[in-house]
């Protein structure tokens, strides 16, 4: 389709039996259908044929589709005569494709689109009831991020099996163009005391974050304290060893070491795999040095692929803790998640899916 979304329509019919049918039409749904047809034979955009019979562009684009597809018999679905109280099989199968191609839906959408496409009226209570026993998701969709490549997961599980790769002595963080000084491991650091895997990302959590939903008589609002943290939050979310979160001034890539320091003292002894994003403090050759002296090699995630660290769910749940709670001041606020932060890290639960994807043969590497 061009820019002003003209289609290229298979002529299933001549223009003469489009007119014999239109004369004889009793139906307004079939008539409306083809003259929206005969206007896209006669050379208007789907838009303007669409909105000549009352309907929006979307709907002029599947009518389109259908047509080009099956004709005048998949334009038109068989309603079987008045209104029926559901839709039969063929018709649910027909609306899944309808839905997958137009999604996301709001609910008050996809009311109108069975109505428009069925002449079906559920009532809103039901058509919940309805669209999950059809397999919908209801879900706040994923924002995907423009540059993440599509076999991401793939990406992830070399990179991982990379990273417990023994077959190698060069430094696991060092690429090709870096300096050859300083890739030597701090003398006082032990790596060989087994293998802790672990997930590190940032929060900026504030102690006005509303994520809970609770009762009240009058109206729901919580009075809270002026209180800000200007420090990001950075957490280490450990499979085993010890998980640690810390309150660096900013995450410049002294800071983010500084951070890294701090992981290595709560976790004396063993090599550190830290599953990590992209960003400019993380990759710079300054920070992957740094953390190759204290034995800590970095498994980078596909670009544009948050949701493939499990400590993001770590912080939704911190977040969905901390909100009805009020705080005094900034440090009770870092006391309050460095402790919810604790517990939440002793479960596994978060992590589950991402072990059973990425992790294989290589549970028994882990400390």
């Amino acid at each position: 389709m061009s820019g002003d979304r003209r289609k290229e329509i298979v002529r299933h019919l001549s223009e003469d039996d489009l007119d014999r049918l239109l004369a004889e039409s009793t139906d307004e749904k079939l008539t409306e259908r083809l003259i929206f047809i005969k206007r896209v034979y006669k050379g208007a955009t789907l838009e303007d044929a669409a909105d000549d019979v009352g309907r929006s562009s979307a709907t002029g684009t599947r009518w389109a589709r259908r047509w080009n597809k099956g004709g005048l018999g998949l334009l038109m679905p068989n309603f079987g005569g008045g209104r029926p109280p559901k839709l039969g099989e063929d018709q649910r199968e027909l609306l899944l494709e309808l839905l997958r191609d137009g999604q996301p839906w709001k609910k008050q959408e996809i009311q109108h689109l069975i109505n428009e496409e069925f002449d079906v009226e559920f009532h809103p209570v039901y058509l919940s009831t309805f669209l999950e026993d059809l397999g919908l998701s209801y879900a706040i969709p994923r924002t995907k991020h423009p540059s993440r490549p599509e076999n991401a997961e793939e990406i992830l599980d070399e990179r991982v099996a990379d990273a417990f790769d023994e077959g190698t002595d060069e430094p696991h963080n060092q690429r090709e163009g870096d300096e050859e000084e300083g890739w030597v491991v701090d003398k006082e650091i032990r790596t060989d005391g087994g293998t802790i895997l672990g997930f590190l990302d940032t929060s900026h959590l504030q102690p006005w974050d509303n994520s809970q939903r609770l009762y009240t008589v009058d109206d729901p609002y919580i009075t809270r304290p002026l209180v800000k943290l200007d420090e990001p939050a950075v957490g280490f979310y450990a499979l085993s060893g010890e998980s640690v979160i810390q309150f660096p001034a900013n995450q410049e890539k002294e800071r983010i070491c500084g951070c890294f320091e701090g992981i290595r003292e709560q976790n004396p002894g063993q090599r550190i795999l830290l599953v990590l994003d992209n960003f400019s403090s993380h990759v710079c050759e300054y920070t992957r040095r740094r953390a190759h002296q204290l034995g800590i090699d970095l498994v980078f995630l596909p670009v544009g692929s948050p949701d493939l660290n499990p400590i993001e769910q770590v912080w939704k749940s911190l977040k969905w803790e901390a909100s009805p709670l009020i705080v005094e001041s900034a440090a009770e606020y870092r006391a309050l998640l460095t402790e919810l932060f604790k517990q939440l890290t002793t479960q596994l639960s978060f992590a589950v899916s991402w072990i059973d994807e990425h992790l294989g043969g290589y549970l028994q590497k882990l400390r």
